[in-house]
């Protein structure tokens, strides 16, 4: 074999080796997945009062707590120990604390995590009544709520308790969906 043989391999030995790395340095690396880390929040909030609008300026839910984190990639907001409002279809106000919530980007979901009491407040219009459950997803915007947890209502007179639980505060109706047990006080007779 001659010496120009060896030359030419060599020559295009080399000319690979330059092209592997030419395509290597302009390779495309929008595709490499990079760790970023758990989602960070977009901002933070302490000591907060948050009042949710509907399209017509209503309010449709208000919470506050003392810790407030948003999500910049969803944009939703998670709470710890948050006190909440909602307001039923007459404007009775719904008082409540849950272990946390979570909230999503419009507001049209409401997630009420571990313990959950809620407190209506009697008027003109309603009795008092005080709800206990767990995990309560709320739709403030449609005033819906339901758990599959356990839930107790009390209301004057009478305890119900039972597994699920749907309600309607536009329709004030609130349905325990199984194990339904109540205790109910009779009502003192006037002498």
């Amino acid at each position: 074999m001659s010496r120009n043989f060896w030359l030419i391999v060599a020559v295009l030995v080399a000319l690979a080796i330059g092209t592997e790395y030419l395509v290597w340095i302009n390779r495309d690396r929008t595709n490499e997945q990079t760790y970023a880390g758990p989602p960070r929040s977009d901002y933070t909030l302490t000591n907060f009062t948050l009042d949710a609008l509907n399209t017509d300026g209503q309010r449709t839910f208000q919470v506050s707590g003392p810790y407030l984190a948003r999500r910049g990639d969803d944009g939703s907001i998670f709470v710890t120990t948050p006190d909440y409002e909602l307001v039923d279809g007459s404007g009775n106000p719904w008082k409540g604390k849950s272990d946390s919530a979570w909230v999503d980007k419009d507001g049209t979901l409401m997630e009420l995590r571990g313990h959950v009491e809620m407190h209506r407040q009697g008027g003109e219009k309603a009795q008092p009544l005080d709800l206990v459950t767990s995990n309560l997803t709320t739709w403030p915007k449609d005033k819906k709520m339901e758990t599959a947890e356990a839930a107790t209502i009390t209301q004057a007179g009478s305890i119900l308790s039972g597994i699920g639980l749907r309600g309607d505060l536009n329709e004030k109706t609130l349905e325990l969906l199984s194990d339904v047990e109540s205790t109910i006080q009779p009502k003192q007779r006037r002498k």
